[in-house]
Order: C-alpha cells, then structure tokens, then sequence
C-alpha cells in the first residue's frame, strides 16, 4: 500500500483527537490536516484553532455546519418519524453523515489522500464515518488509529502526552467527567461510568439540558408550530432558519424537562449498551408532525411510512445515510410530506408534550362526515353493512370450514 502523505482529521481539539494528531504525524509521517465541525454542540470550537496550531498543523478547517445539518440531515429524518428501537432519536447517529461528507470534501480540496476519526473499535461512529466516507469517495484511505495503536485508557493517552510534549491544556486538569459524551444541535448522551451498570440509576447531575420534571414550572407554555412540506418553519408565527428552530425548540423544551431518555440500545457492531440521552427540541419536532400529519395524510400513505420508519431508523443508526435504499425511502417520504403544511398547538408541562389542536388549508378531515350530529346525507351509514360482510368473508368461508 502507498505512503499517506497527507490526512484529514477530525479532530475536535480534546485528549483523544490532540494525540491522534501527533500519533499520524509519527506513525505515518504524514502532514495532518485538522477539521473541526461546529454542529451546536454548545461548546466553542475556535479554541481547536489554536490547539491544532501548537501541534504544527498548518492547514487547519473550523467549519459551522449547524444550518446544513439541520436542513439536509435532522429535517429529512423527522419527516419519516424516525425512531430507533422505540425510544432512540438518533442525535448521535445523524450527525456521522454530514461530518464524513465534509472529511471527504476536505480531503479532495487540500489533495489529501487519507482521512481519519477517533471513533474506538467498539461502537457505531467508526461504521457510520466509513460507509460515509466510502459511498462519497470510494478509493478513500481511512486510518483508524484506536483500531491500531496500543493506548487504551485515558491514562495510556496522559502519558502519551507527557512523554511527546503535547501540549494540551487538560493534561494535568481538574476532574473529568466520567461521562463520555456527544453533543449536537439534536441531542447530547452520556455513556460509560455508572451508565454501564443497567440497574443503576443515571445521576440528576448528570443531565445538562433539561431540568427534571419535577423541579419543571408548575405552570405550561403553549407553543404554536408551523409546517411547510414537513418542516417547521415558524413558531408562534415568527419565521425561522432550521437551526434557529431546533436551538430555540431546545430551550423551551429542556426549561420544562421534555426529551430525556434511558435506553439499552443494540449497537450494529454485536453488543448491547445504555446511554442516556436529551433531546428536547426533537421530541417537540416529532409529536408536532406526527400530529400535523394527522389531518394531512391519507391513512394508507400514513401507515405505510409507519411500517417503513423501523427500516429508515435502522439504516440512519447503522451508517447508511448515502446507501440507496436510504435515498430511495427518502424520496417515498418526502413526496407525502407535500401535504404536510398548517398549524399545530402544543404545551410543554413537566416532561410532557401535549397536543391542543391542529389546522390546514390541506386538511382531509371532513367535519361534515365525522360529525356525531345530522351529516345531512355526506355519509351513508348502510353502506357500512355490505363493507363488513365482504370484509367477513374469508372469515365466515374458513368458519364453515371448521378452521376458527
């Protein structure tokens, strides 16, 4: 195989990432190149910038991402109502797409011919980065230096640092959390600590974004949604970017303790795992469309996307973001949501979301056939006799039979 003259890292300017650097510019002796994404993860990234400096990186891409990755990837995945596994909204999940993209991008502006990640050789990250990474840029190099090199723990790294003059400034810190964390505009989650003992309880001091239900204000906030083609585009009637609607969906919602979740999830490599998660805006997002399709949505079309949604979830969580399958399901969903344009109302009190009403000019629910009181001739109540008994059919057939 050919020299790497040249990687992508990325690199998010923490322990991990600052000894990946250093590592690739000693194993491979290779000139390293740093991108560091700003997806909300409420945490400055420029500091990267000078991080990445005081390790000799020369090219150095801090990029803010957080328009593109709720318009082009968090959107389109709430318009399918995805959830994995019946509890997980894939905070973690939908963002490795859009960070493999921009790898790839880099890569081929600067001429490198390798990329990298600090993803371990246990989880999702490293699958989602690479299938990524391959469907954009299939002769694409990848270097997963946890897959290779010996440093297992955080202390293997500290002593790393030390022994080649890294110079970050958390090596001799405070207390660490003994979490390991995610965080984007969508979610953040904790793994690892006390997490990885499943009976135990998470700590409320663990949790960053929401407060808890209980100590939540006695006293709800409504909210009014609007939706263009699927998408929220305004609330309470004030038009905003995606970002802005998420960041802002994030606020109201974690002040009234909406969006934490506890799961054992099962990972794509074999193992089972518990992480914690908070994702208030989402949780808004999905009650609010499903509640807008309620009233947009033809029923068949509707169940249909219910009965597709596991396999979208499933093809998000496990990496398949560029996959065909995944564009192809994508299209399907995104021609239903056409119709998906109007009002919902909701109120946020102490972790819950509930719905209050909803209005579209492209509702199909008919007052005049739903009613309880005179329909006025709009509905035929005995044409619902012959509409059984065929239904009944097979049935009564098969019963005549003796086979119920």
């Amino acid at each position: 195989m050919s020299a790497v003259k040249k990687v992508v890292l990325a690199y998010s300017g923490g322990l991990d990432t600052s000894v990946i650097v250093r590592w690739l510019q000693q194993t491979y002796g290779c000139e390293v190149v740093t991108f560091t994404a700003d997806i909300g993860q409420g945490e400055e990234v420029e500091p990267a910038r000078a991080k990445a400096e005081a390790l000799g990186i020369k090219e150095i891409f801090i990029d803010d991402l957080r328009e593109e990755f709720v318009r082009d990837f968090v959107f389109p995945m709430f318009r399918a109502n995805t959830v994995y596994e019946g509890e997980y909204l894939l905070g973690t999940s939908i963002a490795r797409p859009l960070i493999a993209k921009r790898l790839v991008e880099i890569a081929n502006e600067t001429g490198a011919d390798a990329i990298a990640h600090g993803a371990t050789g246990k989880g999702n990250d490293q699958i989602r980065f690479e299938l990524g990474a391959y469907a954009l840029k299939p002769g694409i190099r990848i270097i997963a230096p946890w897959r290779e090199w010996e440093l297992g723990s955080r202390e293997s790294l500290m002593a790393y640092c030390e022994e080649h003059a890294i110079p970050v400034d958390f090596a001799g810190s405070s207390k660490k959390s003994p979490y390991s964390m995610d965080a984007n505009l969508l979610h953040i989650s904790y793994e690892g600590g006390v997490l990885e003992d499943p009976w135990a309880d998470a700590e409320e001091a663990m949790w960053r974004w929401t407060v808890s239900p209980e100590a939540a204000p006695d006293q709800g906030e409504e909210l009014i949604l609007t939706f263009t083609r699927g998408d929220i585009t305004a609330i309470n009637g004030e038009p905003l970017s995606p970002a802005e609607v998420l960041h802002t969906l994030n606020l109201r919602g974690g002040a009234h303790g909406i969006g934490r979740a506890d799961i054992v999830e099962n990972r794509y490599v074999g193992m089972k795992s518990r992480g914690c998660y908070e994702t208030p805006g989402g949780t808004i997002m999905l009650r609010a469309h499903r509640a807008m399709e309620s009233i947009t949505l033809d029923r068949e079309a509707m169940h249909l996307k219910d009965e597709l949604m596991p396999r979208y979830a499933k093809l998000v969580y496990n990496g398949y973001w560029w996959s065909p399958e995944r564009l192809m399901l994508q299209a399907a969903i995104d021609e239903t949501q056409r119709w998906v344009n109007g009002d919902v109302r909701l109120r946020l009190y102490k972790g819950n979301v509930m719905v209050l009403g909803r209005r579209s000019t492209d509702s199909l629910f008919d007052p005049s056939v739903a009613t309880f009181e005179d329909d006025a001739g709009a509905y035929n109540q005995q044409d619902a006799e012959g509409f059984i008994k065929l239904n009944a059919l097979r049935m009564r057939i098969a019963a005549g039979k003796g086979r119920l």
